[in-house]
Formats: C-alpha cells, sequence, structure tokens
C-alpha cells in the first residue's frame, strides 16, 4: 500500500496564493478557503470597526485592521489566520509599523463576527485558539441572535445581550457600547 504525504502549504505560499486570487487562511500547513459572508456579517463588522476606531484612533492607542489581514500565529506549525478585527497596542506594533506581509505580532483583541455557515463548535474552537496564542480578549458577535460572546483570561466566556454594554477590559480600558450598537443600522 502506498500513501503520499500532502505538502504543507507555509505563510509565505498562502502570500503567492493571495496574489493570483485565492482567499483563505492556513492552518497547520493546509490551506482553509474562505467566502464572502453575506450582509449582516458586513455591517456588524463595519459597525464594530467604526465604534473601535472612534475610541482607538483619536487617542493614538493602537492599530485596529479589519479582515484579510493574516496573521501568523504559528510559523512551525504554519498557521496564519483571519480575524474580522483585531487590535494592537502601539507598544507592541507601532503606529507607523510598515508590515507589507504576514503579522506576527499577536493582537489584544480580536472580534470574530459569526457567518451564516459557521457552526457553534468551529467559533467556539476559533475563539479559545485565539486565547491559546495570547489574545486578550477575543469578542464574538452572532448577528442573527444580537448576542457578543466575551471570552477572557482564566477561560470565563460571558455572553452579553443587546441590551447590556460591551467594555474593553483591561485592553481597552475606558471604551464601552451598548451591544444593539453593534447591530443597528
Amino acid at each position: 500500500m502506498t500513501t503520499t504525504k500532502e505538502k504543507l502549504l507555509t505563510a509565505d505560499d498562502l502570500l503567492e496564493l493571495h496574489s493570483k486570487g485565492v482567499r483563505g487562511e492556513l492552518i497547520r500547513g493546509v490551506l482553509a478557503k474562505t467566502m464572502a459572508t453575506g450582509v449582516n456579517h458586513g455591517k456588524t463588522a463595519v459597525n464594530l470597526t467604526i465604534l473601535l476606531g472612534n475610541f482607538v484612533k483619536p487617542q493614538g492607542l493602537g492599530t485596529l485592521v479589519a479582515s484579510d489581514t493574516g496573521i501568523l500565529l504559528d510559523d512551525v506549525r504554519h498557521t496564519v489566520r483571519e480575524p474580522d478585527i483585531a487590535y494592537f497596542p502601539a507598544e507592541k506594533m507601532p503606529l507607523d509599523a510598515d508590515i507589507p506581509g504576514y503579522s506576527n505580532v499577536i493582537p489584544d483583541l480580536v472580534v470574530e463576527v459569526a457567518s451564516p455557515n459557521d457552526t457553534v463548535q468551529s467559533i467556539y474552537d476559533k475563539a479559545h485558539m485565539w486565547r491559546y496564542y495570547g489574545v486578550g480578549i477575543v469578542w464574538v458577535a452572532y448577528p442573527d441572535w444580537r448576542e457578543v460572546e466575551v471570552y477572557s483570561a482564566g477561560g470565563s466566556v460571558v455572553t452579553l445581550a443587546e441590551n447590556d454594554a460591551l467594555d474593553g477590559g483591561a485592553v481597552l480600558p475606558g471604551f464601552s457600547c451598548r451591544v444593539s450598537e453593534i447591530f443597528d443600522n
């Protein structure tokens, strides 16, 4: 019996694929293609980006990046993921940083917006993956349910409903918004 071993891709391979129009993430060297996620997902991501940007940018606190920004989590295991939104404090990534490829700086905050084809298990796994690699807080926004799950230090998970306040905790002290603002038009 003969078995063939699939060649694992590297971060450089993924960058080359992106230049050819292939969208995806790299998970332990295997390409996981990504696709367009729909209007509700996009509106939620933009609303939260605006809310965060209006807080972060005027104070020069750090850098916000959006979907399609690859973050190299593990060069040995060839893992590059694309959060919907990520925040890097200026102390970790200077505001004038010029990073043409993937960042190997781990963000302090990651936001994932649940897509229509995401399972609860896949979102849970992704949130815990971010925490495993050192992200301080992970917010998972669920447009269909109008809820946000907050994954923070110590493994705690809190679910916030639309009348609750979402705050930046120790990562973005002073940031706060109503969960409903994330999902409103």
